[in-house]
Order: structure tokens, then C-alpha cells, then sequence
């Protein structure tokens, strides 16, 4: 169960890494956009 929970921490991390790179991309092109 340990290993589950670590596994679906470093699963939590790497979405909220990447939805943060993907703001920090796509915030620029709309005000681009606008």
C-alpha cells in the first residue's frame, strides 16, 4: 500500500508540473491572441 500511495504522490506532482508548464505556454499565446 506504501508503494501505491508514493507511486500516486509522484503521479500528483508530475500533472501539477506539467499543468503548470502548460499554463506558463498557453497564458502568453491567448494574450497573444488578444
Amino acid at each position: 500500500m506504501n508503494k501505491s500511495s508514493a507511486f500516486t504522490l509522484i503521479e500528483l506532482m508530475i500533472v501539477v508540473a506539467i499543468i503548470g508548464i502548460l499554463a506558463a505556454v498557453a497564458i502568453p499565446r491567448f494574450a497573444d491572441m488578444i
